[in-house]
């Protein structure tokens, strides 16, 4: 008897590419083997087989796009049992963390997503445990990541791994179900048995391979499918070490095959990367004295990402001006003993938050957002800021919420203890969301001005340098003036360029009086 094997429940992915197909006419599977793996633009999957069989047809090819119901292969059916394979996302919904049954002298919890902030259908871009793994309290189970942060989901409780329900490419929420752990009054410590692992375990051919050959680290960090990384285990090869070819640089099969027959001189690099834009490949920097590999923090990767697609995206232009602030820190400094008594930092930077909030009221553009199509500007009527944040990790870029409704002690003091949570890693994703428009401020390094990125979609952003000293006439006399710079940069198709500078020449006089703020 033959049957078609479709493409089950994808979450909210439609007309996904096919970028491998991993079967071939003649090959036996069983159930849950993979058949080919999908890429969307932002998740991977393999995508299992719900039944078992001999491969009598194969119905997709590499380029195509599937949705879900799209058959794929025809199987000539084995007695082997089918298993339903959609994803479990649309268990019902409960407050977070695990419930437990009964099971002989042992407890199977059901461990769930907990609360996750305001995120909903979030990615799952990493699967860190399998069946039979023994997990430690805490110990990573997921990584999850959306447009703005990644966060990893810990394990509640200490157990063995009875059963993991979320797939690589899967959209979860808070309360869905993740894995059943199997839990003891005396559960061994992860050490004591296998570790986790992002990819099925490897067969046993696979303990051939030469020892200390693979640096796990690197392995788990290199964009690859779990049945790639399966045969890079297999062949004893580092994925590490091996130049991507496929999309959005992947490294596909025949790259791990071929950089294995080649005893590791790699597959050439496509001559083009995304968009059309010509790759800038790396020599061999070894060649020319000794170097070192280190790695980017996810919070880097993340980060490098983002900017490069907005830099892509949007037009931007940047419009520089300065503002005398002089008035402002002597008033800022008469202010800050007082701020200091209630426990925290009265910085210039609370003052430029209010002064854009001012001049996001009077050039509301400025507070908007292009809708995907292009055709219409989404128009906000809060205030919410956020302020780049330079941490040991990474730049990140947490929202202060409601500036126009909060008054300079207040967002000081919030603005101190965001920043203290941004620098320790304790911010959650939901700190960076919501966003209206961007500060960036260098004045506690330095600098005279620069051009900051659009964090889009947001449609500007403000940077700021130190105040500079400086010589000024004012009414006839030469006088000591502090002078601000400012650099507002923004997206040229939302904003023009006499706009742009009415908006900066606004913040202007809006700080070279602290009385300006009341206006």
């Amino acid at each position: 008897m033959s049957r078609e094997i479709q493409v089950p429940d994808i979450g909210d992915f439609a007309e996904v590419d096919v970028i491998e197909v991993l079967v071939n006419v003649g090959d036996t599977v069983s159930v849950d083997d993979p058949l080919l793996t999908l890429e969307s633009d932002k998740a991977s999957m393999d995508i299992p087989s719900s039944h078992g069989g001999v491969v009598e047809k194969i119905l997709v090819n590499v380029g195509d796009k599937v949705s879900e119901g799209t058959a794929v292969v025809v199987l000539s059916e084995s007695d082997e049992p089918s298993v339903h394979v959609a994803s479990d996302t649309a268990q019902p919904k409960v407050s977070g963390g695990a419930e437990a049954e009964a099971e002989g002298e042992t407890q199977v919890e059901t461990v769930r997503v907990p609360d996750i902030g305001d995120f909903d259908s979030v990615d799952v871009i990493e699967v860190l445990v399998q069946e039979g793994d023994t997990l430690v309290e805490e110990q990573s189970m997921i990584t999850l990541e959306s447009d703005k942060a990644s966060m990893d989901i810990p394990s509640p409780s200490a157990g063995l791994v009875k059963s993991v329900k979320v797939v690589v490419g899967d959209k979860v929420s808070k309360g869905d179900v993740i894995l059943l752990l199997e839990t003891t009054s005396a559960a061994p410590a992860a050490q004591e048995s296998k570790p986790a692992a992002a990819a099925p375990a490897a067969p046993k051919a696979a303990a051939a391979a030469p020892a200390g050959t693979v640096d796990d680290a690197a392995f788990k960090r290199v964009h690859a499918s779990p049945s790639v990384r399966r045969i890079a285990r297999e062949l004893g090869v580092d994925l590490s070490k091996i130049p991507a070819t496929g999309p959005h640089g992947r490294v596909t099969e025949a790259d791990v095959r071929q950089f294995k027959e080649t005893g590791g001189i790699a597959a050439a690099a496509p001559a083009a990367g995304g968009m059309g834009i010509p790759v800038i490949t790396q020599p061999d920097w070894s060649k020319f004295g000794e170097v070192t590999t280190v790695p980017m923090s996810r919070i880097n990767k993340l980060s490098a990402k983002h900017l490069h697609r907005a830099w892509l995206n949007v037009p931007q232009v940047t419009q520089f001006d300065e503002a005398d602030i002089t008035e402002l820190e002597a008033y800022r400094q008469a202010m800050k003993g007082k701020a200091k008594e209630m426990g925290f930092n009265l910085t210039p930077l609370v003052f430029m938050m209010k002064a854009v909030v001012s001049g996001l009221k009077v050039f509301p553009k400025f507070n908007s957002a292009m809708d995907d199509a292009g055709e219409n500007l989404i128009q906000r009527s809060y205030y919410n800021i956020g302020i780049a944040v330079d941490t040991p990790d990474g730049l990140v870029v947490p929202v202060v919420r409601d500036v126009d409704r909060k008054g300079l002690f207040e967002l000081a003091a919030e603005l101190g203890e965001v920043s203290k949570r941004a620098r320790e890693g304790q911010l959650k994703a939901a700190d960076m969301q919501g966003g209206c428009f961007s500060i960036s401020s260098l004045g506690g390094i330095g600098g005279t001005n620069f051009t900051p990125i659009v964090n889009a979609p947001e449609v500007g952003i403000l940077g700021l340098t130190r105040a500079q000293s400086r010589l000024v006439r004012k009414d006839g006399e030469i006088v000591d003036a502090l002078i601000q710079p400012l650099a507002v940069s923004y997206d040229h198709r939302v904003i023009d360029g006499a706009y742009a500078a009415r908006f900066a020449s606004h913040l202007a006089f809006i700080l070279s009086d602290v009385r300006n703020l009341m206006l």
